[in-house]
């Protein structure tokens, strides 16, 4: 598996990809700069940072899970979810990953779609699983895709 050709990553700031996370997700809720610092805080986070965009995942023994992809709105729709998702798996199968999964909110079409036309396949549904402000609960898809079937 290679990812596509993508700059080099960014230095990680953690204001900075707060401020991303912020524009990129308002529902349920951006991440805040705590809860993105506590993450990568944690054994196996990696991060791939770009000015306009960046994945979060961790690997875990042979497992990988992607824990947020945010592209700025108007850098949308020119491929950089795509290459950022391909660099995640890149990433997680150099650090032992042979298997990803995540989690989407199932009214985030465009993410979906994208995750599907990467391999990614359902496999379960947590209901209820985001909490938007209005107080309203929207299901998220589990979704995987096997790493090595490349």
């Amino acid at each position: 598996m290679t990812a596509p050709d993508l700059p080099p990553n960014v230095p990680t700031d953690v204001g900075r990809l707060a401020a991303l996370h912020s524009v990129s997700f308002t529902v349920p809720r951006p991440w805040s700069q705590a809860e993105i610092a506590s993450l990568l805080a944690n054994p196996g986070v990696f991060v791939v940072a770009l000015p306009d965009g960046f994945v979060m995942g961790r690997v875990v023994l042979d497992e990988a899970e992607l824990l947020t992809l945010a592209v700025a709105p108007a850098a949308r729709r020119h491929g950089l979810g795509r290459a950022l998702l391909a660099r995640f798996e890149a990433d997680a199968v150099r650090q032992g990953a042979t298997r990803a999964f995540l989690e989407v909110a199932i009214d985030n079409l465009p993410a979906v779609q994208l995750y599907s036309n990467a391999g990614y396949r359902e496999t379960g549904r947590r209901r209820g699983y985001y909490h938007t402000p209005q107080s309203a609960r929207i299901d998220a898809l589990v979704m995987a895709r096997d790493l090595t079937a490349d």
